[in-house]
């Protein structure tokens, strides 16, 4: 049994004058998030033998702030082929994930995120999917299972979506009607 959990960034800076979007980095909201969904995957007993994720600077400071709240994480696998992908590069980066590991963190960006969540888990079941299909908001997290030995034979339509948690979920504050973020 695999187990992939996507992580998407916290919510960023457009008021940083970057360069680049590519170094954009965390307001003050997304830090507070990324701790709290850290904290609350922790208090779940959620654990992970491999990190990879888009080398984004939003990315990396998001995974800053999941550490402050969760602790200590393997180390990262940083992938540029992450930022800003599609479902299908994000698919083919799964599928060549080493078979020895079975529980993952994906941290990375959307719409790729949310498309991948969709495509690999069967249209048709109810709850956290539909929630998926509404709004991936930022330092949102999607748990899916897989009934596979190795990470090649992850295919559209075999997942199992086994958790979706938003930061508001957590915390109304965090949310995105919340004053002074």
């Amino acid at each position: 049994m695999k187990t992939l959990t996507l992580l998407r960034h916290a919510k960023s800076s457009w008021d940083d004058p970057v360069g680049r979007d590519f170094d954009r980095p965390l307001n003050a909201r997304g830090r507070r998030a990324a701790v709290t969904v850290g904290r609350h995957l922790r208090g779940q007993g959620v654990s992970f033998d491999y990190l990879i994720a888009s080398p984004a600077v939003r990315v990396v400071e998001t995974l800053d702030g999941f550490a402050s709240g969760y602790g200590p994480l393997p180390d990262v696998v940083e992938d540029r082929r992450i930022y800003l992908a599609s479902a299908a590069t994000l698919l083919e980066v799964v599928q060549g994930l080493p078979a020895s590991v079975e529980r993952v963190l994906m941290v990375g960006h959307n719409p790729g995120l949310e498309d991948l969540v969709l495509a690999l888990v069967p249209d048709g079941t109810e709850g956290l999917r539909d929630a998926v299909e509404e709004k991936y908001p930022t330092a949102s997290v999607a748990e899916m299972r897989f009934d596979a030995s190795d990470w090649a034979a992850v295919r559209p339509g075999g997942a199992t979506l086994t958790r979706f948690v938003r930061p508001r979920d957590l915390d109304p504050a965090l949310g995105p009607d919340a004053v002074g973020t």
